[in-house]
């Protein structure tokens, strides 16, 4: 009888070489926000904020590849994913708002510090956290996360339009944003392997914003992002004043946060390192190979334990 070669079982694989996801759900300030968390409880925290039109699920990859050694928290904003998405009428979504929910969130899971990874929409809402306890900010990573005038490509033209006039003809101009094809878009624009992308994610995304009310939440929140660049002379400051270790990792062909919103961070972190990659917004998707190593090594020598 030929041998077969037993597979290892469950029990000899060692404690902690597969580390598993956990998906958690909060009350915080009467609003449940859904969160995935991996890694040692006592590990250095990382925080993940998303941006649109996806949720924590844009990092399901990169999770467990941090949570060797970091206890990895990634929440859902309002509206989005699996947390809560409360009627219009009694919230009201904005990025102050989605900033007051972070605070709470990590208030409630015992988190004092972290390291912050900010894209797309977690960059605003990161640095409003920020602002709230600069010291708590242990590193930065930025993917594609605006704060920056420079940033502010032709895409958004027309939401600057929303922004100077709030009528219903500025708001029905931009709703092509949510558009299928649009949305499939910001995962395509700019990636040059296509192959290298999951077809799931688009249609995630669309199931998400076909919702019931989540056209009118997301229209929303396009009108808010402009409170947001008020607000970029006091990120700019919070860079400045506490300089954080900060890893700037960037698709280069974004056509929403082009890579000349990304070189303005060197003008108040000098030593913050740099990397643009050939690829475009959802970096994660095509470049998780190149990026996540260097989000680690970064994290290694910036707050990682010995």
């Amino acid at each position: 009888m030929v041998g077969i070669a037993q597979k290892p079982s469950v029990a000899a694989v060692q404690e902690g070489e597969f580390p598993v996801t956990h998906f958690r759900t909060a009350t915080v300030n009467g609003i449940d926000i859904f969160y995935r968390e991996a890694g040692p409880a006592d590990g250095p925290v990382v925080l993940l904020l998303h941006g649109f039109p996806t949720a924590s699920s844009q990092f399901r990859h990169l999770i467990p590849l941090l949570a060797d050694r970091y206890r990895v928290i990634a929440p859902d904003f309002p509206g989005f994913g699996h947390s809560a998405s409360p009627d219009r009428s009694t919230f009201d979504y904005t990025f102050a708002n989605f900033a007051d929910l972070m605070d709470g969130l990590l208030g409630q899971l015992g988190v004092d510090r972290y390291a912050l990874y900010c894209f797309d929409y977690g960059a605003p809402t990161g640095y409003r956290l920020a602002l709230k306890g600069p010291e708590r900010v242990s590193a930065l990573i930025v993917q594609n996360g605006n704060a920056y005038e420079e940033g502010l490509s032709e895409f958004w033209d027309p939401i600057k339009a929303y922004w100077a006039e709030k009528t219903d003809e500025h708001r029905q101009a931009i709703a092509f944003i949510l558009n299928s094809d649009t949305v499939k878009q910001q995962y395509t624009a700019g990636v040059q392997d296509l192959s290298r992308l999951d077809p799931d994610r688009w249609l995630h995304d669309d199931t998400q914003l076909a919702r019931p009310g989540n056209a009118d939440i997301q229209l929303d929140l396009f009108y808010d992002y402009g409170s947001n660049v008020t607000l970029y002379p006091e990120f700019h400051a919070f860079f400045r004043d506490h300089q954080p270790p900060t890893l700037i990792v960037w698709g280069q062909n974004d056509p929403v946060f082009p890579a000349a919103g990304a070189h303005p961070y060197r003008r108040d972190l000098p030593s913050a390192e740099f990397h643009l990659l050939d690829t475009g917004h959802f970096l994660l998707e095509d470049k998780l190979d190149v990026a996540a190593p260097m989000i680690h090594d970064f994290l290694d020598r910036s707050v990682g334990r010995s």
